[in-house]
């Protein structure tokens, strides 16, 4: 299930949704990640994030699909946030169930490295020095890159 929203969401409500009247899941592992004040002493007041309504769901949906694909899942959720948000807020939401814990865990690791390398979203953060767009960062490319297959 994909889901981007403006709105924020609860943790609790959203898990105990996914395993409603469900038997057949062992593991459930979910990632919540939220906006940070920033690094490099460059402190972030708040974070625009802006996408292109449809291509970015058709995206998350291929990324779902991926893992599905690689692992035995029983089910998945990724929720993510659009607008502006300030540090401290949810920016993010994936949880996967399958029946033993490894592929729930692998599972989410994947889609949060490919949530962040294929999934086109534009931050765009406000510091005392201005507002600055948000680069890939290498690390980010280099978590995705353990995923990568020889099918590509």
């Amino acid at each position: 299930m994909i889901r981007v929203q403006r709105e924020p969401f609860d943790v609790a409500a959203e898990t105990a949704a996914l395993l409603a009247g469900r038997t057949d899941i062992g593991a459930m592992v979910s990632f919540q990640g939220v906006v940070r004040a920033g690094e490099d002493g460059d402190r972030v007041s708040a974070m625009t994030l802006e996408h292109y309504p449809g291509m970015t769901e058709r995206a998350l949906e291929r990324i779902e699909a991926e893992a599905s694909a690689r692992w035995p899942l029983q089910a998945s959720l990724i929720i993510h946030r659009v607008g502006r948000l300030a540090p401290g807020d949810p920016i993010v939401l994936v949880v996967t169930c399958a029946r033993h814990r490894q592929a729930a865990f692998d599972a989410c690791a994947f889609l949060i490295d490919w949530l962040k390398t294929e999934a086109p979203f534009w931050k765009l953060e406000e510091t005392a020095s201005g507002e600055r767009w948000v680069e890939a960062r290498a690390t980010d490319a280099a978590a995705a890159q353990r995923w990568q297959t020889d099918g590509g």
